[in-house]
């Protein structure tokens, strides 16, 4: 996938991207790093109690969310298996020029994120392994379920492919019982969506910038 990219500024002081043929950025305006802590850390990461967490991401993009998971796991100690995918990894002079970073040794973390090498299980830190696939998420088979899957697809009108039934099916079916998913997206079809496939949907205040956001939950029956 041969796009021009722009790297942004957002209002928080972070770095995001900007793609001109899809008219797309890959983080909100409001800032990159709040949007990406609210969404996926406070609301995803922080609200599952589990010592051992497995998570999958669904979009790799810039690595901003395995960065700030990897900082949450320092924190809380966490022993965390992180999985992946993205079809086109980003060159390394665009990784070079995003700034997300408060403290200066946050930058040694996130070159540390991108190199690791693809399609195998890397330790990136003690009690965090990261794995990235490259691939297509039609094509992606999961192996044992994930306890948290970050949904951070590009948004509906401009990656309707990614949001529909047949992938939150397999999203539902890739998740542990009480597993959950969250996403930036509030939009009316994308909840009755997830609801069509068994999950149970609440919307919750969303980042800077946005009213709410979707966080599901798979109830087995």
């Amino acid at each position: 996938m041969a796009m021009h990219i722009k790297v942004i500024d957002t209002r928080d002081g972070s770095k995001s991207l900007f793609l001109p043929e899809m008219n797309e950025t890959y983080h909100s305006k409001f800032g990159a790093r709040t949007e990406s802590e609210h969404v996926f850390i406070r609301s995803g990461y922080e609200y599952v109690s589990k010592d051992y967490i497995r998570i999958f991401e669904v979009g790799f993009g810039t690595g901003l969310n395995v960065f700030l998971t990897c900082l949450a796991h320092q924190k809380d100690g966490r022993k965390v298996y992180y999985e992946t995918i993205e079809k086109y990894p980003l060159p390394t002079e665009i990784i070079e020029e995003i700034n997300i970073f408060e403290h200066p040794e946050e930058k040694e973390l996130f070159a540390r994120l991108h190199q690791a090498e693809w399609d195998k299980p890397v330790a990136v830190a003690e009690d965090f392994i990261l794995h990235k696939r490259q691939t297509d998420l039609l094509l992606y088979q999961s192996g044992e379920p994930f306890d948290l899957i970050y949904f951070d697809a590009f948004a509906p009108n401009k990656q309707e492919d990614m949001w529909t039934e047949e992938v939150f099916r397999k999203m539902y079916e890739s998740l542990n019982d009480k597993g959950v998913l969250v996403t930036y997206s509030a939009k009316g079809s994308v909840r009755r969506t997830m609801i069509s496939v068994g999950f149970s949907v609440e919307r919750i205040p969303g980042p800077p910038g946005k009213r709410e956001m979707l966080r599901a939950v798979k109830l087995n029956p």
